[in-house]
């Protein structure tokens, strides 16, 4: 009975079904540099300030970073939604329903007259732009992925919850040079009228959406897993100057199957993109990673005691977040 017991039990094990994700065979590599356009699900508290050596925000508990979603049981999700509510009111006070790391609070602020003029204490915003890189474009599903990390609030560090957004075509201008203990960065024009794509999420490994231009006429790569990268050569594809994507050479130092996002540790060797950045630079974050006939990761991190090493992500932890995009 025993012996019959122990079988039925293994018989068991190996029949829990495991789960299977589709990654695409091919991807188009990325390169591009971007501009990114984000929308926030509410409106983020940037800041707070004195009226009068009062600090209204802080008596009613709302620090930097909240994100205020309800303004006199009215959702808002922009700063003209909320100002509109500040001068219809005329209780003096506001009611706020707000977030602050996913979970929802409730509290009063009271208005301060300044000189004929009503304020609230508050600096907000509710929108975010910057620049990256596109990673890959899935030729068959036409979604793309980018950065390999993802888009936080400049002051807080918090990563933001997107509305809506969009990725758009952008021009390097100047790239201020990385040095030991400081990374440089791109510079970059903005031609947000040129939409490349729609943003459906933000995640620690990336932002994801749809890409609605024309995919590029390029090499399409192999999807590599883990087990396929070698350590030594490699190249990564990213703008230093305009809009031409080039390749340059780098080596491959270390892999890291554990971490979430910090899996390739690698080495710039490539003299022309080392004298002309000094290493890795903010902006670069996407830059597509290739080995031979594969696509490997994305650039997403800088050392910053010694910027000529940088971090990427697998492409296989991106293709899992796609999945469910």
């Amino acid at each position: 009975m025993i012996k019959k017991y122990l079988q039925g039990i293994l018989l068991a094990l190996f029949l829990i079904p495991l789960p299977i994700l589709a990654y695409p065979s091919t991807l188009i590599p990325g390169g591009e540099n971007i501009g990114i356009g984000i929308k926030t699900n509410g409106v983020i508290v940037a800041g707070i300030y004195d009226i009068n050596g009062i600090y209204p925000a802080t008596e009613a508990g709302i620090k930097q970073g909240d994100i205020i979603t309800n303004v006199d049981n009215k959702d808002i999700s922009t700063i003209d939604e909320m100002v509109e509510l500040i001068n219809n009111n005329t209780n003096n006070e506001l009611v706020i329903e707000y977030k602050r790391n996913n979970k929802n609070y409730k509290t009063t602020l009271k208005l301060q007259n300044s000189d004929g003029v009503i304020k609230t204490g508050l600096y907000v915003k509710d929108s975010v732009t910057g620049i990256g890189t596109l990673s890959f474009i899935d030729p068959t599903t036409k979604k793309f992925g980018a950065l390999g990390h993802e888009i936080t609030e400049q002051n807080t560090g918090l990563m933001l919850e997107v509305k809506k957004g969009t990725i758009f075509s952008s021009s390097v201008t100047k790239i201020d040079r990385s040095s030991n203990g400081v990374p440089g960065s791109k510079n970059a024009l903005f031609y947000s009228d040129d939409i490349k794509g729609n943003i459906l999420k933000n995640t620690h490994v990336g932002i994801f959406g749809n890409y609605t231009k024309e995919i590029p006429v390029k090499q399409a790569y192999k999807v590599a897993t883990p087990e396929d990268i070698e350590l030594g050569n490699a190249k990564i594809l990213t703008v230093i100057d305009g809009t031409d994507v080039k390749e340059y050479n780098i080596n491959i130092l270390k892999l890291n199957k554990k971490d979430e996002n910090k899996n390739i540790l690698f080495e710039i060797t490539d003299n022309e993109l080392l004298s002309k950045t000094g290493g890795v630079v903010q902006g670069m974050s996407g830059s597509t990673m290739i080995q031979g006939d594969y696509i490997i990761g994305a650039v997403n991190y800088v050392v910053v005691d010694n910027p000529k090493r940088g971090y990427g992500i697998f492409i296989t932890n991106m293709l899992e977040e796609l999945e469910s995009t």
